[in-house]
């Protein structure tokens, strides 16, 4: 499997477009990898129904999908420059204990005078 295409880029959560090819040739498009609240994950091809809602065209069980997530991001740190092999870290989980106490914020008591 290899990654056909990658348009990399910022587009509110999306951080890149993809396709797939399998070494039979056999070519898929239209994965996308966002951003989510707890990371990176694979946005699977999908089509508007008639009922409005998008329903995803292709699946794969959770094994090949953790594969592909460490494929792609593994290409993506590669397209963009990053030399991390993990994920991206959420903002999510960035707590003040990450800040350095001059950057933290500071929250005026409402109880004094």
């Amino acid at each position: 499997m290899k990654v056909n295409r990658i348009n990399t880029g910022d587009w509110g959560k999306v951080r890149a477009f993809f396709d797939i090819e399998t070494k039979e040739g056999f070519i898929m498009k239209g994965f996308k990898l966002v951003e989510g609240i707890n990371g990176l994950f694979i946005g699977y091809p999908s089509q508007k129904g008639n009922d409005g809602e998008y329903r995803d065209t292709i699946w794969a069980d959770k094994d090949l999908k953790d594969k592909l997530l460490e494929f792609v991001v593994s290409e993506y740190n590669q397209e963009t420059g990053l030399n991390s092999k993990a994920p991206p870290r959420p903002l999510a989980d960035i707590g003040l204990d990450d800040i350095p106490d001059n950057d933290k914020p500071v929250i005026p008591d409402r109880h004094t005078k």
